[in-house]
């Protein structure tokens, strides 16, 4: 069962670094391996370490955990996100873009989830701070 997840790793890193429009030369230079190498895991015959993954990941510009799912060696326990999944199949980003794009929505996701862990604020408190008008000028400061 293990050959299927390999290969699939291997599509999934062929698939980035080409929408990386980074070489296999390139890529094999920035993660530390031979070229023969990284295409034998292109290919599913290899099945790199978390190291060499980290180091291919980097060279993508994508998440180490997006290669260690796909790698089989963590399990994605996040619930699906079709916001992820869009971000990832737009074959018009870069993959930094996407990374990027990955990046803060998952800081928005963690930054709700640590708000709905705390009480919410009364409506009194709500209520304290003084509302502007548009122009920037309150009624007092109105000469007149």
């Amino acid at each position: 069962m293990e050959l299927p997840k390999v290969a699939s790793l291997g599509e999934y890193i062929r698939q980035q670094r080409q929408q990386a429009k980074i070489s296999l030369r390139q890529l094999a230079a920035q993660a530390g391996v031979s070229n023969p190498y990284l295409s034998q895991v292109e290919r599913g015959l290899r099945k790199p370490s978390a190291e060499i993954l980290n180091q291919i990941a980097k060279g993508l510009h994508i998440s180490a955990q997006a290669l260690y799912v796909q790698a089989g060696l963590i399990e994605d326990r996040e619930p699906h996100s079709d916001v992820l999944a869009a971000i990832r199949a737009d074959v018009t980003l870069t993959g930094r873009q996407r990374q990027v794009l990955i990046d803060i929505y998952e800081s928005f996701r963690k930054e709700n989830r640590a708000d709905t862990a705390q009480p919410p604020q009364s409506a009194e408190h709500l209520g304290d701070d003084p509302v502007l008008p548009r122009d920037g000028i309150t009624p007092d400061s109105r000469e007149g």
